[in-house]
Protein backbone atom coordinates (compact mmCIF):
# COMPACT_ATOMS: atom_id res chain seq x y z
CA UNK A 1 0.00 0.00 0.00
CA UNK A 2 1.54 3.18 -0.85
CA UNK A 3 1.61 6.13 1.76
CA UNK A 4 -0.89 8.03 -0.25
CA UNK A 5 -3.18 5.54 -0.09
CA UNK A 6 -2.78 4.62 3.71
CA UNK A 7 -3.13 8.24 4.38
CA UNK A 8 -6.31 8.36 2.63
CA UNK A 9 -7.18 4.99 4.83
CA UNK A 10 -7.01 6.52 7.90
CA UNK A 11 -8.18 10.32 7.10
CA UNK A 12 -11.11 11.57 8.66
CA UNK A 13 -10.34 8.69 11.43
CA UNK A 14 -6.66 9.02 12.39
CA UNK A 15 -6.29 8.28 16.03
CA UNK A 16 -5.20 12.00 16.83
CA UNK A 17 -8.55 13.07 15.82
CA UNK A 18 -10.44 10.36 17.21
CA UNK A 19 -9.03 11.42 20.59
CA UNK A 20 -9.52 15.09 20.30
CA UNK A 21 -12.97 14.71 19.24
CA UNK A 22 -13.62 12.74 22.25
CA UNK A 23 -12.45 15.51 24.28
CA UNK A 24 -14.74 17.85 22.62
CA UNK A 25 -17.43 15.64 23.04
CA UNK A 26 -17.33 15.35 26.78
CA UNK A 27 -17.13 18.75 26.83
CA UNK A 28 -20.14 18.87 25.05
CA UNK A 29 -21.99 16.65 27.01
CA UNK A 30 -20.55 18.05 29.95
CA UNK A 31 -22.58 20.96 29.27
CA UNK A 32 -26.18 19.37 28.81
CA UNK A 33 -25.26 17.11 31.52
CA UNK A 34 -28.59 17.71 34.22
CA UNK A 35 -27.21 19.51 37.29
CA UNK A 36 -29.22 18.71 40.35
CA UNK A 37 -30.59 21.81 41.92
CA UNK A 38 -28.77 22.83 44.74
CA UNK A 39 -31.76 22.66 46.67
CA UNK A 40 -31.34 18.82 47.22
CA UNK A 41 -27.98 18.88 49.02
CA UNK A 42 -26.72 15.33 49.03
CA UNK A 43 -27.21 14.92 45.17
CA UNK A 44 -25.28 18.32 44.83
CA UNK A 45 -22.44 17.50 47.19
CA UNK A 46 -22.46 13.94 45.34
CA UNK A 47 -22.48 15.73 41.85
CA UNK A 48 -19.62 18.40 42.36
CA UNK A 49 -17.45 15.86 44.47
CA UNK A 50 -17.68 12.96 42.36
CA UNK A 51 -17.23 15.24 39.25
CA UNK A 52 -18.92 12.87 36.81
CA UNK A 53 -21.71 14.45 34.57
CA UNK A 54 -21.15 11.97 32.08
CA UNK A 55 -21.92 8.86 34.11
CA UNK A 56 -24.92 7.25 31.67
CA UNK A 57 -22.40 7.65 28.93
CA UNK A 58 -19.52 6.63 30.83
CA UNK A 59 -20.62 3.52 31.88
CA UNK A 60 -21.79 2.63 28.29
CA UNK A 61 -18.33 3.11 27.46
CA UNK A 62 -17.02 0.98 29.94
CA UNK A 63 -19.34 -1.91 28.90
CA UNK A 64 -17.93 -1.43 25.47
CA UNK A 65 -14.29 -1.79 26.66
CA UNK A 66 -14.95 -4.55 28.98
CA UNK A 67 -16.50 -6.37 26.34
CA UNK A 68 -13.52 -5.65 24.08
CA UNK A 69 -11.13 -6.58 27.23
CA UNK A 70 -13.43 -9.77 27.53
CA UNK A 71 -13.38 -11.07 23.72
CA UNK A 72 -10.35 -9.85 22.49
CA UNK A 73 -7.60 -8.56 25.06
CA UNK A 74 -7.72 -10.83 28.05
CA UNK A 75 -7.03 -13.93 25.50
CA UNK A 76 -4.55 -12.64 23.87
CA UNK A 77 -2.85 -11.77 27.00
CA UNK A 78 -2.85 -15.09 27.84
CA UNK A 79 -1.48 -16.47 24.33
CA UNK A 80 1.29 -13.92 25.15
CA UNK A 81 1.98 -15.39 28.27
CA UNK A 82 1.75 -18.61 27.44
CA UNK A 83 3.89 -18.30 24.39
CA UNK A 84 6.75 -15.91 25.59
CA UNK A 85 8.15 -16.97 29.41
CA UNK A 86 8.48 -14.30 31.77
CA UNK A 87 11.88 -13.39 31.34
CA UNK A 88 10.73 -12.60 27.29
CA UNK A 89 7.98 -10.19 28.63
CA UNK A 90 10.25 -8.14 30.67
CA UNK A 91 12.69 -7.65 27.84
CA UNK A 92 9.85 -6.46 26.01
CA UNK A 93 9.22 -4.20 28.78
CA UNK A 94 12.27 -2.84 28.77
CA UNK A 95 12.44 -2.34 25.28
CA UNK A 96 9.22 -0.77 25.45
CA UNK A 97 9.80 1.85 28.26
CA UNK A 98 13.47 2.28 26.85
CA UNK A 99 11.71 3.68 23.60
CA UNK A 100 9.28 5.99 25.66
CA UNK A 101 12.41 7.58 26.97
CA UNK A 102 12.40 10.86 24.91
CA UNK A 103 8.77 11.34 26.18
CA UNK A 104 9.43 10.72 29.81
CA UNK A 105 12.46 13.02 28.96
CA UNK A 106 10.57 15.72 27.79
CA UNK A 107 8.22 15.99 30.36
CA UNK A 108 10.56 15.79 33.37
CA UNK A 109 12.32 19.03 31.69
CA UNK A 110 8.71 20.22 31.17
CA UNK A 111 8.08 19.87 34.82
CA UNK A 112 11.20 21.41 36.12
CA UNK A 113 12.61 18.14 37.63
CA UNK A 114 15.78 18.25 36.55
CA UNK A 115 17.28 15.73 38.94
CA UNK A 116 14.47 12.76 37.64
CA UNK A 117 15.75 14.15 33.98
CA UNK A 118 19.23 13.28 34.20
CA UNK A 119 18.39 10.11 35.95
CA UNK A 120 16.00 9.80 32.48
CA UNK A 121 18.84 10.59 30.14
CA UNK A 122 21.09 8.13 32.33
CA UNK A 123 18.81 5.27 31.84
CA UNK A 124 18.87 5.89 28.58
CA UNK A 125 22.35 5.74 27.99
CA UNK A 126 22.97 2.82 30.36
CA UNK A 127 20.06 0.47 29.10
CA UNK A 128 20.91 1.29 25.56
CA UNK A 129 24.35 0.49 25.18
CA UNK A 130 24.72 -2.18 28.33
CA UNK A 131 21.83 -3.25 27.95
CA UNK A 132 21.44 -4.81 24.50
CA UNK A 133 19.15 -1.54 23.24
CA UNK A 134 16.84 -1.53 26.40
CA UNK A 135 15.90 -5.14 26.76
CA UNK A 136 18.31 -5.47 29.82
CA UNK A 137 17.23 -2.25 32.66
CA UNK A 138 20.92 -2.73 33.74
CA UNK A 139 19.90 1.39 34.82
CA UNK A 140 17.67 -0.37 37.45
CA UNK A 141 20.23 -2.40 38.86
CA UNK A 142 22.63 0.41 39.70
CA UNK A 143 20.07 2.73 41.41
CA UNK A 144 18.57 4.17 38.89
CA UNK A 145 14.73 2.53 38.67
CA UNK A 146 12.22 3.95 36.16
CA UNK A 147 9.70 6.21 36.30
CA UNK A 148 6.81 7.65 34.16
CA UNK A 149 5.86 11.01 33.24
CA UNK A 150 3.22 12.07 30.66
CA UNK A 151 2.42 15.75 29.34
CA UNK A 152 -1.41 15.11 31.32
CA UNK A 153 0.84 15.39 34.47
CA UNK A 154 2.83 18.38 33.27
CA UNK A 155 -0.36 20.38 32.56
CA UNK A 156 -1.40 19.48 36.27
CA UNK A 157 1.71 20.59 38.01
CA UNK A 158 1.25 23.57 36.38
CA UNK A 159 -2.01 24.04 37.57
CA UNK A 160 -4.79 22.73 35.11
CA UNK A 161 -7.26 20.74 36.46
CA UNK A 162 -8.62 17.60 35.89
CA UNK A 163 -12.21 18.30 34.91
CA UNK A 164 -14.82 16.19 34.73
CA UNK A 165 -13.87 12.18 34.42
CA UNK A 166 -14.47 10.34 31.18
CA UNK A 167 -14.19 7.27 29.71
CA UNK A 168 -12.85 6.64 26.55
CA UNK A 169 -13.30 4.19 24.13
CA UNK A 170 -10.43 1.97 23.69
CA UNK A 171 -8.09 4.12 26.19
CA UNK A 172 -9.98 3.81 29.59
CA UNK A 173 -10.63 6.08 32.60
CA UNK A 174 -9.48 9.58 31.62
CA UNK A 175 -10.45 13.48 31.65
CA UNK A 176 -10.07 15.90 29.23
CA UNK A 177 -6.77 17.22 30.95
CA UNK A 178 -5.22 13.92 30.45
CA UNK A 179 -7.12 13.40 26.94
CA UNK A 180 -5.16 16.17 25.48
CA UNK A 181 -1.97 14.61 27.12
CA UNK A 182 -2.32 11.97 25.57
CA UNK A 183 -2.38 13.35 21.72
CA UNK A 184 0.93 15.60 22.94
CA UNK A 185 2.15 12.73 24.13
CA UNK A 186 1.79 11.47 20.49
CA UNK A 187 3.09 14.16 19.42
CA UNK A 188 6.17 14.77 21.44
CA UNK A 189 7.18 10.97 19.81
CA UNK A 190 9.68 10.78 17.47
CA UNK A 191 8.76 7.43 16.63
CA UNK A 192 5.86 9.03 15.51
CA UNK A 193 7.19 11.31 12.98
CA UNK A 194 9.58 8.27 11.90
CA UNK A 195 6.97 5.82 11.18
CA UNK A 196 4.64 8.44 9.69
CA UNK A 197 7.53 9.86 7.45
CA UNK A 198 8.60 6.32 6.25
CA UNK A 199 5.37 4.88 5.97
CA UNK A 200 6.19 2.06 8.62
CA UNK A 201 2.78 0.86 9.54
CA UNK A 202 4.41 -2.47 10.60
CA UNK A 203 6.39 -1.61 13.02
CA UNK A 204 3.96 1.31 14.31
CA UNK A 205 1.15 -1.33 14.70
CA UNK A 206 3.80 -4.13 16.26
CA UNK A 207 4.83 -1.42 18.78
CA UNK A 208 1.27 -0.03 19.83
CA UNK A 209 0.19 -4.08 19.75
CA UNK A 210 3.38 -4.96 22.46
CA UNK A 211 2.33 -2.14 24.19
CA UNK A 212 -0.98 -3.09 25.05
CA UNK A 213 -0.15 -6.68 25.83
CA UNK A 214 2.47 -5.63 27.83
CA UNK A 215 -0.09 -3.49 30.09
CA UNK A 216 -2.27 -5.85 30.34
CA UNK A 217 0.58 -8.55 31.20
CA UNK A 218 1.71 -6.23 33.85
CA UNK A 219 -2.08 -5.39 35.41
CA UNK A 220 -4.00 -8.27 34.57
CA UNK A 221 -4.79 -9.77 38.00
CA UNK A 222 -5.19 -6.10 39.73
CA UNK A 223 -7.98 -5.70 36.84
CA UNK A 224 -9.84 -9.27 37.25
CA UNK A 225 -9.34 -8.83 41.09
CA UNK A 226 -11.06 -5.31 41.28
CA UNK A 227 -13.64 -6.35 39.24
CA UNK A 228 -14.30 -9.55 41.38
CA UNK A 229 -13.97 -7.83 44.48
CA UNK A 230 -15.94 -4.15 43.60
CA UNK A 231 -20.04 -3.91 44.26
CA UNK A 232 -19.82 -0.87 41.89
CA UNK A 233 -17.04 -1.93 39.68
CA UNK A 234 -17.40 1.47 37.62
CA UNK A 235 -17.14 3.63 40.76
CA UNK A 236 -14.36 1.45 42.56
CA UNK A 237 -12.54 1.78 38.89
CA UNK A 238 -12.87 5.64 38.62
CA UNK A 239 -11.68 6.11 42.30
CA UNK A 240 -8.69 3.76 41.87
CA UNK A 241 -7.66 5.57 38.33
CA UNK A 242 -8.47 8.95 40.21
CA UNK A 243 -5.97 8.14 43.13
CA UNK A 244 -3.34 6.51 40.89
CA UNK A 245 -2.85 9.25 39.01
CA UNK A 246 -2.84 11.67 42.12
CA UNK A 247 0.02 9.62 43.43
CA UNK A 248 2.09 10.04 39.85
CA UNK A 249 1.44 13.98 39.34
CA UNK A 250 2.69 13.78 43.10
CA UNK A 251 5.39 11.46 41.97
CA UNK A 252 4.58 9.67 45.15
CA UNK A 253 4.85 12.19 47.77
CA UNK A 254 1.97 12.65 50.28
CA UNK A 255 -0.78 15.45 49.50
CA UNK A 256 0.34 18.47 50.90
CA UNK A 257 -3.10 20.00 53.22
CA UNK A 258 -3.12 22.98 51.39
CA UNK A 259 -3.48 21.16 48.47
CA UNK A 260 -6.93 19.67 49.18
CA UNK A 261 -9.71 20.26 47.25
CA UNK A 262 -12.43 20.14 49.90
CA UNK A 263 -12.66 20.89 53.42
CA UNK A 264 -12.85 17.48 54.72
CA UNK A 265 -11.03 18.31 57.75
CA UNK A 266 -14.17 19.63 60.03
CA UNK A 267 -15.34 16.11 60.92
CA UNK A 268 -12.63 13.77 59.58
CA UNK A 269 -12.14 11.82 62.80
CA UNK A 270 -16.02 11.41 63.44
CA UNK A 271 -16.84 10.10 59.95
CA UNK A 272 -13.54 7.60 60.27
CA UNK A 273 -14.98 6.17 63.30
CA UNK A 274 -18.20 5.06 61.27
CA UNK A 275 -17.08 4.63 57.68
CA UNK A 276 -20.03 2.48 57.09
CA UNK A 277 -22.70 5.58 58.07
CA UNK A 278 -20.44 7.95 55.17
CA UNK A 279 -22.18 9.00 52.09
CA UNK A 280 -20.82 7.00 48.37
CA UNK A 281 -19.72 10.45 47.07
CA UNK A 282 -18.21 11.07 51.35
CA UNK A 283 -16.51 7.72 51.17
CA UNK A 284 -15.04 7.83 48.05
CA UNK A 285 -13.33 11.39 48.07
CA UNK A 286 -11.61 10.16 51.77
CA UNK A 287 -10.71 6.86 49.42
CA UNK A 288 -9.52 9.17 46.87
CA UNK A 289 -6.91 11.19 49.22
CA UNK A 290 -5.83 7.72 51.49
CA UNK A 291 -7.91 8.33 54.70
CA UNK A 292 -10.46 5.75 54.28
CA UNK A 293 -9.47 2.09 52.68
CA UNK A 294 -12.28 -0.17 52.84
CA UNK A 295 -11.82 -4.04 54.45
Amino acid sequence: MTRYASEARWGRWHPLRVVLLLVMASFLFGACATVPPKSDVEAYAYYKEVNDPLEPVNRVTMKFNTAVQKVIIKPATRVYRAVLPKPVRRGVTNLLRNLETPVVLANDLLQGEQKRAWHTFKRFVINSTAGVGGLIDVAAKTGTPYHDEDFGQTLAVHGVRQGPYIVLPFFGPSNPRDAAGLVADILMDPLFWIFRAKNLDVPKYTRTGLSILDTYDRHLENIEQLEKDSLDYYAALRSAFRQHRASEIRNGRPIPIDEFEYDIFDELDEELEQPDNLAPARRELLFLYGHYMPD
